[in-house]
C-alpha cells in the first residue's frame, strides 16, 4: 500500500474516533419546550446525559437568580422540582453537565401565570326599573394582567370589553375590574349578567384560559299608581260603616299598610290588609286615612279624608261587670237628654236579634230633657263573643224632618270564660326510676287563654312557684323530687287547679337484717328478727326462713318477726327480701339456738331433800322386808328381838 494512502487511512481513523467520542457524550432536557405553569402548581425539569458514566450536574438561571426549587441527582439524571410554583420561578433555567474535560449545557424557559378564581359580580344596589345601577366585574389575583381581557354581557349582548395592555415593572398578582353603569328596564327582568375573563397565556397558544360568572338579574319596580276606593262615601253619619280598598302596582307586589294621621302628625297603624272596614263610626273617626304600598325598593302613598257628621248624643251602653260565660250580667241602655220622650222607643239588639224593646207612652206635662233607659239581664255564652250589642233609640218627630229620627250605640261583646278542664299529661309516667327525666304538660281552657303557673305543694301547705311555661321538665330526677305538683290555669275571671303526685323510686338499698338481742340465744329466750330499708317511699319487706330446699314466709309486722320461746328447731337461716317496681335486695342471717345444760349439773333444794329421803327410806324398807321374812319363819316378828339377834 502506498505511503500516502496509509497516512490518509490513519488520519481518517483518528477523525472517526473523535467523532464517535463527541457523539457518545450528549445532554437532553425534559420537557423539550418551555413550561407554562400556574402559581401553586408543581413542576419538574429533568436533565439527563448519555456517554458519561459519572457526570456532574449543576442548575442555574440565566440571570443567576435563586432557583426557588430542590435539585435531586441520580446517576446520569438530575431533576429540579419547584413545588409550589411562585413568581420567583419565572426564569430561563440552564442545566450544566461536566464529564471529565467536557462540558455541555441545555436550557428551558419557565413562564408563570395566575388565574385562580372565577370573576365576581357586584351591584351598587338593588336593580330598580328606571334607576341607574353600577355593575362591577372583578377578576382577582391575575398575572400577567397585560394579557387579561374582561368582557361584561347582559343577556347575549356585550356591554363592555376591556384589555389591560400596560406592563407592570414588578411581578405581582393583581385584581382587575370593569365597571358599567346602566339603567334597568322592564325587558331586563329575567336576563342574566355574564362576566367573562380571558387570560392569553401564550401568544401562540390558540386555547387561552377562560373563566366566567353568571348572575341572574332580579329587577324590582317601586310601588306606583296607588289607588283608594271608598264605599259608600267619604261623608258619613255616626253609626255608619265604611269600607276602603287600596291597590298599588310594583314588583314584587307591594304590601299594603293602612294608617290614620293623628293630630300630632304621627301615623297610627290600623291594618296590613288591602281592605280596611270601620264600623259604627263616631265623630272622632273623622280625619285623614293613608294607604301606603311598600316593597323592597320603595313606597307610594295615597290619602283620603273621611268626615263623620256628629249628632247631639247617642245612647250609652253600660255593663254591670265583666262578661263571663254562664254568669248573669245586666246591660243598661241609656238615652240621655230626650225631649219629648213620649213615644220614645229603645231597642236592645244582639246582632240582628232584638233582645228587648220598650216604648215610653207618657204624657209630657213639662218641658225638660230627661234620660230614659232600658235594662236587661242575660247569661252570656261563648257564642256571643264577636257579636255586636246595639242600643237603638227611635224618636218619631214627623214635623221635624231635619232632625235625625234615630240614634244608636254599639259594643262588640267579648265573653270571658273562667279557666276549666285543666289537665295534666305526664311523660313517661308519674312513677319514675331515679335519674330519669319527666315532662309534665298542663293545658287549661278559657277566654282569654289562661296563663299556666306550675308550683310544688310544700309540707306546710304553701305553694312554691316553679315555672310559667306550659311544660315543666325535670331532668335527672332524684327521690327528693317526689311530691305533689300543682298546675293553675289563671285568667282575669278565675283560676282552675289540677294536681299530680310524682313518685321517684329507687331500687331497694340500705337494707338491714338484725336479730335482737343476739344471733346466738338459748332455748326459751325471746328473739326479734327485724328487717329495715332506707328507701323512701317504703318498699315491700318479706321475712322468710329457709326450710329444706325452699323458704317459709313468716308473718311479720312492719318487717319484724318475734320468737317468744326459742326452740332448737327455730335455729337456721333467716332471709329478708326488700323489693319494689325498680328492683330488689336480699339480706340473710343465721340464728343459733343453744339447749339447756345436762341434769348432772342441775342442782336445786327440792332435789336435795328428795335425795336424802330416798337414802333413808330404801334401807328402812330393806330392814322391814328382812324382819318380815324372819317373822314368817318364827310365826312372829319383834323389832327388839331383831336388834338383839344382831348383837
Amino acid at each position: 500500500m502506498p505511503r500516502k494512502m496509509v497516512v490518509i487511512f490513519g488520519a481518517s481513523n483518528i477523525l472517526w474516533m473523535v467523532f464517535a467520542v463527541s457523539q457518545a457524550f450528549k445532554i437532553d432536557i425534559f420537557p423539550e419546550s418551555k413550561i407554562i405553569a400556574q402559581i401553586g402548581d408543581s413542576i419538574s425539569l429533568t436533565c439527563s446525559t448519555t456517554g458519561c458514566e459519572s457526570p456532574s450536574f449543576s442548575w442555574r438561571t440565566q440571570i443567576d437568580s435563586p432557583l426557588n426549587g430542590k435539585v435531586r441527582n441520580e446517576g446520569t439524571k438530575s431533576t429540579l422540582t419547584m413545588d409550589p410554583v411562585s413568581l420567583g420561578n419565572e426564569h430561563y433555567y440552564l442545566c450544566t453537565v461536566i464529564c471529565e474535560s467536557q462540558k455541555l449545557e441545555r436550557g428551558i424557559p419557565v413562564e408563570i401565570y395566575s388565574f385562580p378564581k372565577d370573576p365576581e359580580i357586584h351591584l351598587s344596589g338593588p336593580l330598580e326599573v328606571g334607576k341607574p345601577v353600577t355593575v362591577t366585574c372583578l377578576v382577582p389575583d391575575v398575572y400577567p394582567y397585560e394579557r387579561l381581557e374582561i368582557e361584561l354581557l347582559k343577556g347575549n349582548r356585550s356591554v363592555k370589553t376591556q384589555d389591560f395592555l400596560e406592563v407592570s415593572e414588578m411581578k405581582s398578582q393583581e385584581t382587575k375590574s370593569v365597571e358599567v353603569t346602566f339603567t334597568p328596564i322592564d325587558e331586563d327582568i329575567g336576563k342574566a349578567l355574564v362576566c367573562q375573563a380571558t387570560l392569553h397565556i401564550n401568544e401562540i397558544d390558540s386555547q387561552p384560559q377562560v373563566r366566567k360568572t353568571t348572575k341572574k338579574l332580579q329587577v324590582y319596580i317601586s310601588p306606583k299608581d296607588t289607588v283608594i276606593s271608598v264605599n259608600p262615601s267619604t261623608s258619613l253619619q255616626e253609626g255608619d260603616s265604611v269600607t276602603m280598598t287600596c291597590t298599588s302596582e310594583g314588583l314584587p307586589a307591594p304590601q299594603i299598610f293602612w294608617s290614620k294621621k293623628l293630630d300630632n302628625g304621627n301615623l297610627q297603624l290600623l291594618s296590613e290588609n288591602a281592605t280596611l272596614t270601620l264600623i259604627a263610626m263616631r265623630m272622632e273617626d273623622s280625619g285623614i286615612y293613608m294607604c301606603e304600598g311598600v316593597n323592597l325598593v320603595g313606597k307610594d302613598r295615597k290619602e283620603v279624608k273621611l268626615i263623620v257628621q256628629a249628632f247631639l248624643r247617642d245612647p250609652e251602653i253600660e255593663m254591670s261587670g265583666l262578661l263571663v260565660s254562664g254568669n248573669p250580667v245586666t246591660v243598661s241602655c241609656k238615652v240621655p237628654d230626650v225631649y219629648p220622650f213620649d213615644r220614645l222607643e229603645i231597642e236592645l239588639l244582639k246582632g240582628e236579634s232584638i233582645m228587648k224593646n220598650k216604648i215610653f207612652w207618657e204624657d209630657v206635662s213639662k218641658k225638660s230633657l230627661e234620660t230614659k233607659s232600658l235594662e236587661l239581664t242575660f247569661i252570656p255564652t261563648t257564642e256571643d263573643t264577636g257579636k255586636v250589642l246595639v242600643c237603638l233609640a227611635k224618636l218619631p218627630i214627623d214635623e221635624m224632618e231635619f232632625e235625625p229620627k234615630q240614634r244608636q250605640s254599639t259594643q262588640i261583646l267579648y265573653v270571658n270564660v273562667a279557666p276549666r278542664d285543666t289537665t295534666i299529661l305526664i311523660s313517661p309516667s308519674s312513677i319514675l326510676e331515679e335519674g330519669r327525666s319527666v315532662n309534665m304538660t298542663c293545658s287549661s281552657d278559657g277566654l282569654p287563654a289562661p296563663k299556666i303557673l306550675w308550683s310544688r305543694l310544700l309540707s306546710n301547705g304553701d305553694l312554691q312557684p316553679l315555672s310559667e311555661n306550659t311544660t315543666l321538665t325535670l331532668t335527672s330526677t332524684k327521690m327528693e323530687d317526689s311530691g305533689i305538683y300543682v298546675c293553675e290555669g289563671i285568667n282575669q275571671v278565675g283560676i282552675s287547679r289540677k294536681e299530680v303526685k310524682l313518685i321517684i323510686q329507687v331500687a331497694p338499698k340500705d337494707i338491714r337484717l338484725t336479730a335482737f338481742p343476739s344471733e346466738s340465744v338459748k332455748e326459751g329466750d325471746t328473739v326479734i328478727i327485724s328487717c329495715t330499708c332506707g328507701n323512701v317511699p317504703q318498699t315491700l319487706i318479706i321475712l322468710k326462713k329457709k326450710a329444706g330446699s325452699g323458704y317459709i314466709v313468716l308473718k311479720s309486722t312492719d318487717g319484724a318477726y318475734t320468737i317468744h320461746r326459742a326452740q332448737l328447731e327455730d335455729a337456721g337461716v333467716y332471709e329478708c327480701e326488700s323489693k319494689n317496681e325498680v328492683g330488689l335486695q336480699l339480706r340473710s342471717i343465721t340464728l343459733d339456738v343453744k339447749g339447756r345444760e345436762s341434769n348432772k349439773h342441775y342442782f336445786s333444794p327440792e332435789l336435795l331433800v328428795l335425795y336424802c329421803a330416798s337414802s333413808l327410806i330404801i334401807p328402812a324398807i330393806g330392814m322391814i322386808i328382812y324382819f318380815a321374812r324372819k317373822a314368817n319363819m318364827k310365826g312372829s316378828y319383834s323389832l327388839v328381838e331383831a336388834q338383839k339377834s344382831k348383837v
